[in-house]
């Protein structure tokens, strides 16, 4: 694996209003290149990651510590959740597809395995 150049978990997700511009799929994969490569690049406009536990109950325990991350960022992930597997997906709607935010929160919710 390349050697991470910005630590995207230092950074702190900003509030995003619409009429800005998506990520360009040049910076969309300068900054793939900075979180864990098992993060997932849909159509430049979403980025999602499986995580597997041992049961539901460190399922659910992930998606709490997901969820007040979310909270503390402003930037809500979507969330599935199937017994011991959580699927983790990320958009910036208000722009139509990725932005920074979208990254961070990918390097920060990584953090927390």
């Amino acid at each position: 694996m390349e050697e991470k150049t910005i630590d995207l978990t230092t950074k702190k997700c900003v509030p995003c209003e619409g009429g800005m511009p998506a990520l360009t799929p040049e910076v969309v994969e300068n900054l793939k290149s900075e979180i864990d490569e098992e993060w997932s690049v849909t159509d430049y406009k979403k980025i999602s990651k499986k995580y597997k536990f041992k049961n539901f109950k460190e399922s659910m325990n992930f998606v709490n510590k997901v969820a007040d991350l979310a909270e503390v960022e402003g930037h809500h992930p979507d969330i599935i959740i199937n017994y011991n597997r959580v699927k983790v997906e990320l958009t910036t709607h208000a722009v139509k597809g990725l932005s920074e935010n979208d990254f961070i929160m990918a390097a920060k919710i990584d953090k927390i395995i």
